[in-house]
């Protein structure tokens, strides 16, 4: 795919969004929130080693006919560009620098990394619903695990890991992703009894303004949010699965590094 189609006066930037399934890349138009290449998506090398990952990123860029900014999201906490947890990556993750790595296999680019949920929620509240730009609004992920992010008046407090929080005898995760109704087949009333009690207790604990949820299900949200008894607010995500692509490429054009 060549970039040489766009307007030479665009203010763009590349996004690619990794997670346990998939490594998901394009352009994105900073000013819209809009892609402006297709999407191109790769499964997710198996093990999904440091290397392995940053050639299949490399590959998505080299497809996209991009040689500028590449801003990176990824489904693990990010200190100092330091990864330090491997919850739904290869366990070789934890303590690689990965702007060191991604700029090994993109050499001459700026690069950003963040965590997935993060960038999400950054470009939700960019681009999304304007309730996430005021209060404090919990913004949530669900897809292989369970992602979070703060937003409070906008900012955001990084490298939240709510989807690893105990609720009952269980992470949340383990009980109430959307990978875990695929795998046990469950209805949508039936996971969402299961969202329900995760909401519960994160609305006990950090009594949000919002709750907002992305993810791809988020795509199917009339399906489920209906049959939630929380008490907070629940409003799906504008950008849905766009959001990890769309708020990486803004991390970098925004020099927003943990």
């Amino acid at each position: 795919m060549d970039n040489g189609n766009l307007p030479k006066h665009g203010n763009y930037g590349c996004g690619i969004d990794i997670g346990g399934s998939g490594v998901k890349g394009a352009i994105v138009d900073m000013d819209t929130g809009e892609f402006v290449t297709d999407r191109i998506k790769i499964e997710t090398p198996q093990p999904a080693t440091p290397e392995a990952v940053a050639e299949t990123v490399a590959h998505i860029v080299q497809e996209l006919g991009w040689d500028g900014r590449v801003g990176i999201c990824m489904p693990t906490v990010i200190k100092d560009q330091v990864a330090h947890l491997a919850a739904n990556i290869d366990d070789s993750w934890v303590g690689t620098n990965v702007h060191e790595l991604f700029s090994q296999h993109l050499p001459g680019r700026k690069i950003a990394v963040l965590n997935d949920a993060d960038a999400a929620g950054l470009a939700e509240v960019a681009f999304g619903d304007e309730a996430a730009r005021t209060g404090a609004t919990l913004f949530l992920t669900f897809g292989t695990g369970i992602g979070s992010a703060f937003i409070t008046d906008g900012v955001l407090f990084p490298n939240t890991e709510l989807g690893h929080m105990y609720v009952g005898k269980k992470e949340a995760e383990h009980q109430a992703s959307s990978a875990v109704r695929d795998r046990e087949e469950l209805s949508y009333k039936q996971w969402a009894k299961r969202v329900d009690k995760v909401l519960k207790e994160y609305e006990r604990l950090f009594n949000p303004s919002f709750f907002v949820v992305g993810g791809g299900i988020s795509r199917k949200a009339d399906k489920w949010v209906p049959y939630l008894t929380v008490d907070t607010p629940v409003i799906p995500a504008q950008l849905r699965n766009r959001a990890g692509i769309v708020g990486a490429a803004m991390a970098v054009a925004k020099d927003v590094t943990p």
